[in-house]
């Protein structure tokens, strides 16, 4: 087992990703270098938004700002090795490379399963609460819901990662998929991996089947508080504050769900790549559109930035 990890480690491996539509390999650089830069550009623009924007310091935006950072590291930690492959012909990665690849990219996938359920609470709180708002979501209480997203995902990703990694691979260095994930690793091994396969299991009931059950019980409880709402005003009003926050767990969880529970070796070998590109690439660039097309305060948050920095200029400009 020693002999065959280090083989591994010298070696490296090869991500053959998307090899056997050479065609598609151009196209797929292309598309996802464009939606690379909306994810970066819009994922930075919701943090400084709420940064800047006084109106905007409240939980929702503190979360939603952890959430489009999230992004922003998880896509940076497979895009630019996915867009290396699809562009030169070797497509090997290190070890090392691949390890850590692995520990970023598990550790903030967990930590987005969790954030998005203290998401929820704070939706639950928003609308079933609304006088006791500001009493129960707390500056201390938010910054501790976060600092557990944050570190559970980093004790997984530990724990889950540390294991795949000590599987032997006995000289096999091809992976069929363009990113370093557990589920392919495991297929890799060439050895028993009912344990992996199994601890794998529970991790993912763990951070999808219980976050999930979470939102489901929340959303419950805000339906019925939306339902006694008499004005239609009030519940479009509350319908509103929720409805990106649901749109963005429906494609999130939806495609990792999939990915991940069931048996590591049952996916077919493209239909799992072509569900973590969805969730590697287009669930980022999404997010920030989600929030923004969909929240007025947002919206109008960016219109006041944008006059705000234009007669900033305009006064520049005046006094040269």
């Amino acid at each position: 087992m020693v002999r065959n990890t280090s083989e591994s480690n010298l070696a490296g491996f090869i991500l053959l990703g998307f090899s056997d539509y050479p065609q598609l390999q151009k196209v797929l650089f292309v598309l996802i270098s464009i939606l690379y830069l909306l994810t970066i550009l819009g994922n930075t623009t919701i943090i400084l938004v709420s940064r800047l924007e006084p109106k905007l310091h409240m939980p929702m935006y503190f979360f939603l700002s952890h959430l489009s950072f999230l992004d922003l590291c998880f896509t940076s930690s497979v895009i630019p090795q996915l867009l290396v492959n699809l562009w030169e012909p070797m497509k090997t990665i290190t070890y090392g490379g691949c390890a850590v690849q692995l520990y970023v990219s598990h550790a903030l996938g967990s930590t987005e399963c969790v954030l998005l359920a203290v998401m929820s609470y704070d939706r639950y709180v928003a609308v079933c609460h609304p006088l006791r708002y500001t009493v129960l979501m707390h500056p201390c209480l938010c910054m501790a819901l976060a600092s557990v997203a944050w570190l559970s995902g980093i004790a997984t990703t530990l724990v889950q990662s540390t294991l795949t990694l000590q599987l032997p691979f006995c000289g096999h260095h091809q992976v069929d998929h363009f990113i370093c994930e557990v589920p392919v690793l495991i297929k890799l091994a060439c050895v028993d991996t009912t344990f992996n396969e199994a601890e794998l299991f529970v991790a993912s009931i763990l951070f999808l089947i219980v976050p999930v059950s979470f939102i489901l019980v929340s959303y419950g409880f805000i339906a019925h508080a939306v339902l006694r709402i008499k004005s239609a005003t009030g519940r479009q009003k509350a319908f509103g504050t929720c409805s990106s926050h649901l749109t963005v767990v429906v494609i999130f969880y939806g495609t990792i769900i999939f990915m991940y529970l069931q048996p590591a070796k049952s996916t077919s070998r493209d239909q799992g790549k072509f569900v973590s590109l969805f969730y590697t690439v287009v669930t980022p660039m999404l997010n920030p559109i989600i929030y923004t097309l969909r929240n007025k305060e947002v919206k109008g948050a960016l219109k006041r930035l944008c006059l705000r920095q234009c007669c900033q200029v305009v006064s520049k400009l005046y006094q040269m």
